[in-house]
């Protein structure tokens, strides 16, 4: 099978333009493409993974991916999705949290000579002449158009402003630039993109002709991913300080049963063939399914070793309660009050729930349990002694925490 094909298959294909051109340019491996990466946190999360795992795909089948951060757009802030203004970063900040993607970014991506591309778009919307911009770029848009496209639709009832609406012309810009300074024939994004990717396309095409190789296709990147991206206790992020390989490893394997072949297709690189048959496993089968399923992802994002250690610690949890890899959450004495943190605060703390109504709904329905004994009362409390011996904290039935002051 072929790779536009397999990608067909793994359910990663929504939209395409040009989609004889694009099949042949991916299946010969003559593709230049570009994903955008905005970086508003200095780790990227496991939104972004799907984007990171096709151009793994893509760059094997000897395509050549560009990895664009938005040090320039992401001082404004894409409003698909938003019912809020993004908060506005510091370029210093934007700098940092550039150069951590890179490093998570070269796990799946090969870097070196030639194979592959990091470009910042600061390098060209930082010192754009206003006036210049607007005639050579913004003549070529309808606002009639943009007011149309469902990224922008989304907001007018909560207030659009100008400094968002610059968002879609900036993006085409982008593609733009990719395509004359480095030779990008392909943009990829997720299906809320379609507009704005529609918009670069567009750009190109009038700018350097209707005959201009410039090619959109949309992927199943950034519903599906901002889905994933998120838990009960908040965001799971790639960088192994903020999220432990024991705690990445749990994410996976606590996906919904409706998902895990879905998540098997889209994300590993596991043969189609062998998903294929796991779609025939029924109840606990699925567990095993889940199981290699957390095991390659943490794996592809930690490597062997950590994965192993997760995977044993995991099911060492699970048998005894306890296990030398159980991640841990340091509280500081000024955690405490008067002393001592309830079991509400402590939850939180812990970051095994994103708030205190959280907490108080785990406790009142019995799904706290502290050094093996359930927690029923709200305004339970532990001292400093207690903690500093160190306790084991869990929610639910697969959620754990050595818990040390």
């Amino acid at each position: 099978m072929k790779i536009y094909e397999e990608l067909q298959a793994r359910g990663l294909i929504a939209q395409v333009t040009d989609e004889p051109e694009i099949r042949e340019l991916i299946n010969e491996g003559k593709a230049t493409f570009y994903i955008g990466f905005d970086p508003t946190a200095d780790s990227l999360h496991v939104g972004h993974f799907m984007a990171l795992c096709l151009m793994k795909r893509l760059q094997e089948a000897g395509n050549k991916p560009i990895a664009l951060v938005g040090g320039g757009t992401g001082m404004v802030g894409d409003p698909s999705g938003r019912s809020d203004l993004r908060q506005v970063l510091t370029p210093e900040v934007i700098e940092h949290n550039c150069n951590r993607f890179k490093e998570q970014m070269s796990k799946f991506i090969d870097f070196s000579e030639g194979k592959a591309l990091m470009v910042n778009n600061a390098d060209w919307l930082m010192n754009l002449n206003y006036i210049q911009f607007l005639r050579e770029v913004g003549a070529h848009f309808s606002v009639n158009r943009m007011l149309g496209a469902e990224c922008y639709k989304q907001r007018m009832e909560q207030g659009l402003t100008f400094f968002e609406f610059n968002y879609m012309v900036m993006q085409a810009y982008d593609f733009y630039r990719l395509y004359n300074d480095y030779g990008c024939n392909m943009q990829f994004g997720g299906d809320d993109q379609w507009s704005n990717m529609l918009a670069g396309t567009e750009l190109i095409r009038r700018k350097e002709g209707k005959d201009a190789y410039a090619m959109t296709i949309t992927l199943l990147l950034n519903s599906e991913g901002k889905k994933m991206g998120k838990t009960q206790s908040g965001a799971v992020w790639l960088d192994p300080e903020k999220t432990s390989p024991y705690e990445f490893y749990q994410y996976w394997r606590n996906v919904a049963d409706a998902d895990v072949l879905k998540c098997l297709r889209m994300l590993t690189f596991l043969p189609l063939e062998q998903i294929d048959e796991m779609d025939k496993w029924e109840g606990s089968q699925l567990n095993q399914a889940k199981e290699i399923l957390a095991r390659e992802l943490t794996t592809l994002v930690h490597g062997e070793e950590e994965a192993k250690k997760a995977e044993a610690s995991a099911k060492a949890i699970f048998t005894t309660g306890s296990a030398e890899n159980m991640p841990e959450a340091k509280l500081e004495e000024a955690d405490l009050t008067a002393g001592e943190i309830d079991i509400l605060s402590l939850l939180v703390k812990a970051e095994l729930v994103p708030s205190k109504s959280e907490a108080r709904r785990a406790v009142t329905q019995g799904g706290v349990a502290v050094d093996g004994e359930k927690v029923t009362d709200i305004h339970t409390t532990y001292n400093k002694e207690t903690l500093e011996a160190g306790m084991i904290v869990k929610k639910g039935k697969k959620n754990f925490k050595k818990v040390t002051l």
